[in-house]
């Protein structure tokens, strides 16, 4: 039977769930821990030899390195908060403790450094608060990372910003980090989705109410933008909103004043508002659905955000960060996807973009046990094991094809191959899409072509 003294030291650093690496007197790394590897995905017989700078590049390499601070001062710092980044590009947010190290004499020969990797805390912290800033959002897209180069300067301007891009692209995303690098920053960040809610409902929603203004009115109610008083409103799907509510809302941008339902008078507001859309709002100037003099008070600022299907370089990034988040959020420990699922996504034309990307993720986290997620992990619609998935092109009709018999195994689109009677496919077009849409019925039935009572409907025969 061994004992501990047939356990070497190495052995112990490496049983560690902490990164411990040590540099000689040259700053050339020395030890690199098992941890280390797995937490900054350098190999040790890649970081052993080179300089420590070069395989972590901090946020504090640049001068404020604590392992120098240490070494200069003989004794032990601790507890500092920084980040390094990987050589993909992301960052990552650990907790550092450094201190001199020494031989038997006592003389300094070199340092050793201790980190832990923050991502889940962070991660945690960051859903609990729905805070965002630009370094949340993950790309290495060139035309992202140019819309993301300039989001301080936008933040700071204070001006009334349009975001538009298809839906799941992450245009609250982008309105969130506005919010939180502006003066606004400490004050509420409200949202609204105007194609969400009926017009009257929303005219409430947005504007508050007085007592008696309709029946069930028993008492005062403020509306969202006199919530968001001193901070940022973020009207999203403003191409859905009706006509009539389009004045009051040019009128609250142009006078800075909101009328509550039943108000004689207005009331001041002091907000910032960004408002998002999918849709093509020239367009719809055009054809006189939108107000040309809205359109041009809310498009001081645009920002355009490309599909992900023209960014596929961002695809296993965005994989790997919604991995970390289902990591911390599940308490799971999946490692990556595998080449086979990476082929596969690449291959995806993703209509529904980051949004849909993150829920096959999800997805996956119900299925995989542990290790690297597999194709048999993926939703059906998405191919993998089960076959081809549904084509790039998008269904050119209810469900993409003529109805089928009432036995046939057609592969409707959305449904996958597993075949069944007319009303069995349907409704596995419907759940899977409702699935890819994070559960919103309205984005469902427009990509399947139905209407919402339809799929009611098809749910209920299941």
């Amino acid at each position: 039977m061994s004992t501990l003294r047939d356990i070497s030291c190495e052995h112990i650093m490496d049983s560690l769930a902490d990164g411990v690496f040590t540099v000689d007197a040259d700053w050339n790394i020395t030890f690199f821990n098992h941890a280390a590897s797995a937490i900054t995905t350098v190999p040790r017989k890649e970081a052993i030899g080179r300089k420590c700078w070069e395989v972590f590049r901090s946020s504090i390499c640049d001068g404020a390195c604590a392992l120098r601070a240490a070494l200069e001062a003989g004794e032990s710092r601790g507890n500092r908060s920084i980040f390094f980044v990987r050589p993909d590009g992301t960052k990552v947010p650990i907790s550092i403790s450094a201190a001199p190290l020494r031989d038997r004499r006592g003389r300094v020969v070199g340092g050793v450094e201790t980190f832990r990797d923050l991502s889940a805390l962070v991660s945690m912290r960051k859903k609990l608060d729905g805070s965002y800033a630009v370094e949340d959002i993950v790309s290495r897209s060139p035309a992202f990372r140019r819309v993301l180069s300039i989001l301080p300067q936008v933040a700071a301007s204070g001006s009334t910003v349009l975001v538009t891009g298809e839906s799941g692209t992450g245009k609250e995303l982008v309105a969130r980090a506005i919010h939180n690098l502006s003066p606004r920053t400490r004050k509420p960040f409200v949202a609204v989705n105007c194609g969400a809610l009926p017009e009257q409902l929303l005219e409430s929603e947005l504007f508050g109410h007085k007592a008696g203004a309709f029946t069930d009115a028993k008492r005062d109610k403020p509306g969202r933008f006199q919530s968001a008083d001193g901070g940022t409103l973020f009207l999203d799907e403003i191409g859905d909103m009706p006509l009539p509510l389009q004045v009051k809302i040019l009128r609250a941008l142009q006078e800075r004043v909101v009328e509550p339902l039943g108000a004689t008078r207005g009331e001041p507001v002091n907000v910032r508002v960004i408002a998002a859309t999918n849709r093509d709002l020239e367009g719809m100037v055009a054809d006189k659905s939108f107000r040309n003099d809205l359109y041009y008070r809310l498009n001081v600022v645009r920002l355009s955000l490309p599909p992900l299907r023209e960014r596929p370089e961002d695809i296993p990034l965005l994989a790997r960060h919604f991995i970390a988040r289902q990591n911390a959020l599940t308490g799971k420990d999946i490692e990556d996807i595998s080449p086979e699922v990476l082929r596969l996504l690449a291959r995806h034309s993703f209509p529904g973009n980051v949004r849909e990307l993150e829920n096959i993720i999800e997805f996956a986290f119900i299925l995989c046990p542990g290790g690297l997620i597999r194709p048999e992990h993926l939703p059906e619609w998405l191919g993998g094991a089960f076959g081809p998935g549904p084509s790039a092109q998008g269904p050119s009709g209810p469900f993409g094809l003529a109805e089928p018999t009432e036995t046939s195994t057609a592969n409707v689109p959305g449904a996958g191959t597993g075949g069944g009677t007319l009303a069995e496919i349907k409704r596995r077009a419907v759940v899977e899409a409702l699935a890819r849409h994070g559960g919103h019925v309205m984005a469902a039935c427009r990509e399947l072509g139905v209407a919402k009572d339809t799929l009611r409907r098809i749910l209920s025969k299941g």
